[in-house]
């Protein structure tokens, strides 16, 4: 589920669907913005499969889990651990 498998593609794992989250947070931005750069990045990328609105819920929980990314003020905003 997070890493690929037999059954989940290397561009439906959740570390893959994560990274390309993170791709579009160069700024603050809503879920909903967030979701259609997803969306708009994996069609230009030609990625062979969509994603679901639940798969890329569960990336956002591996992301905010791993203290990746945060939600403040309805904003998701990329968490930078540069010392």
């Amino acid at each position: 589920m997070i890493l690929p498998t037999k059954n989940i593609a290397p561009d439906q794992a959740l570390i893959a669907v994560g990274a390309q989250v993170l791709m579009q947070l160069d700024q603050p931005a809503t879920v909903s913005t967030v979701l259609d750069r997803l969306i708009a990045w994996r069609a230009a990328h030609k990625m062979p499969s969509s994603i679901p609105f639940w798969w890329f819920a569960l990336a956002l929980d591996f992301l905010y889990i791993t203290g990746s990314i945060k939600l403040e003020a309805g904003e998701l905003t990329r968490v930078s651990h540069a010392s």
